[in-house]
């Protein structure tokens, strides 16, 4: 009978209750002596207390059961996930992965908790301070069990094979160029229809926001009523064989069983919440006279630091849009950067590596490792007929960006197997055109 249904807006107050129950919903109170349908009041808050009302997050989720219903946690040995950031010697080389495999099912059954595989990352969650890059990689569906992150907020970037997640709030389907963001606590299990597979970029000790937008002004980038939200959804299912709740706590992962359906919340409101946003609804900002504008133009998501100006990550998109630039090189420039910058590809084909650089491969460029254009770009952008032009057209590129310093696991530079060895070469063949008689 379920339809998805979804609200919009970034970061609203928005109220919700399965229509199978109206007025599940207290009216003027949040925790009333007797709750309405006999449900239980729980809150879910994202931020402390006293947080300043514009940062404050918080739901209240209105249950069948609460969720302190469960045996005790147990360490489940599954998943490749870590925050040792010293298993390996560190790398400053520039790093580029093939794409990343998926098993195929029957010699090796992952749903989307047992494919996951820390990439990359820095800082660690008990101090609250940190980013982790993860890959997914699966074929089977999260059979009655969920995840929740007691870390931090994952952005799920779905690369190939559609996800269809059940949350606490409601259902949201999450295709390749889109993207969905499950906040800290919140319970999700994820159902694939295939071979699945796709990035993720975890922080700690932080939300997303929206950029904000200086003089660019009121509109422009990603705006906040293409964000959607699910509508409450609930099932009252008893699970005799146990359900499954795993915590990923400490960058560990703990299972803890219980005897029903955690996607059991009949009605909620509040403004902490999960949500997603099609990458395509981007109002992308560019140049339109000379040389380049900075990526930071393609922000969609931030997660700030501390110092004002410096995000602890950037979620960036490169999407099809028009390059009309005068007397301008117009790939990306050749550069170092005190940021590290880590870029995967959802499709087609990134205009400054077009041969190597691969959909749900990746590319990791440290701090102050330089990079830019292969050889076969830079000689072509250099001759090239400056006329308008669509670049990227049916390509999305993306970028996780940072201001940490990140280490790459040792999955990343071994076990996966995928690290391509060869990138370097791609600038090789680049030779001087210098010439002192010729200006």
């Amino acid at each position: 009978w379920f339809i998805l249904q979804y609200m919009s807006g970034f970061g609203n107050e928005h109220v919700s209750e399965d229509p199978r129950c109206p007025g599940a919903l207290p009216e003027g109170q949040n925790n009333p002596q007797v709750c309405p349908y006999g449900l239980y009041a729980e809150q879910l808050s994202g931020s402390a207390f006293t947080c300043p009302r514009p940062t404050n997050k918080r739901s209240w989720l209105y249950r069948i059961l609460p969720s302190v219903c469960h045996k005790p946690f147990k360490p489940l040995e599954e998943g490749h996930l870590t925050h040792n950031w010293d298993e390996v010697e560190p790398d400053p080389n520039q790093l580029r992965w093939k794409p990343f495999e998926i098993p195929k099912a029957p010699q090796n059954k992952l749903d989307f908790v047992s494919g996951l595989h820390t990439l990359c990352g820095a800082g660690e969650p008990r101090g609250r301070n940190g980013i982790a890059v993860h890959i997914f990689v699966c074929n089977s569906s999260m059979l009655d069990r969920c995840l929740y992150n007691s870390d931090g907020d994952f952005l799920i970037v779905p690369q190939q094979g559609k996800l269809l997640i059940t949350t606490e709030f409601g259902k949201m389907l999450v295709e390749p160029n889109e993207i969905c963001v499950i906040q800290q606590g919140m319970r999700f299990s994820v159902e694939v229809f295939g071979e699945t597979r796709g990035y993720i970029l975890e922080v700690y000790g932080a939300h997303f926001e929206l950029p904000d937008l200086g003089p660019i002004g009121a509109n422009g980038l990603a705006n906040p009523r293409d964000f959607l939200v699910p509508v409450a959804w609930y099932e009252d299912r008893q699970v005799p064989g146990g359900y499954t709740v795993i915590s990923k706590y400490q960058c560990k992962l703990f299972a803890a069983q219980q005897g029903f359906s955690p996607f059991n919340v009949v009605a909620w409101h509040g403004n902490y919440t999960p949500y997603k946003y099609h990458l395509e609804k981007f109002m992308v900002i560019n140049s339109v006279a000379f040389d380049h504008a900075d990526p930071s133009i393609f922000t969609v998501l931030t997660a700030k630091s501390t110092r004002a100006g410096v995000a602890l990550a950037d979620f960036v998109i490169f999407p099809p849009r028009w390059g009309v630039a005068n007397n301008t090189f117009r790939p990306p420039y050749y550069h170092r950067n005190c940021m590290s910058e880590f870029m995967g590809l959802i499709k087609g084909h990134y205009e400054a590596k077009e041969e190597g650089f691969q959909p749900g491969g990746a590319s990791l460029h440290s701090m102050m490792t330089p990079h830019g254009p292969d050889a076969d770009c830079f000689e072509k952008a250099s001759k090239a007929k400056l006329q308008p032009e669509r670049i990227a057209e049916g390509t999305m590129a993306f970028m996780f960006e940072s201001s940490l310093s990140l280490a790459v696991t040792k999955w990343g530079l071994q076990t996966s197997n995928r690290l391509d060895k060869n990138y370097y070469k791609c600038w090789e063949p680049l030779k001087s055109h210098f010439n002192p008689k010729c200006k």
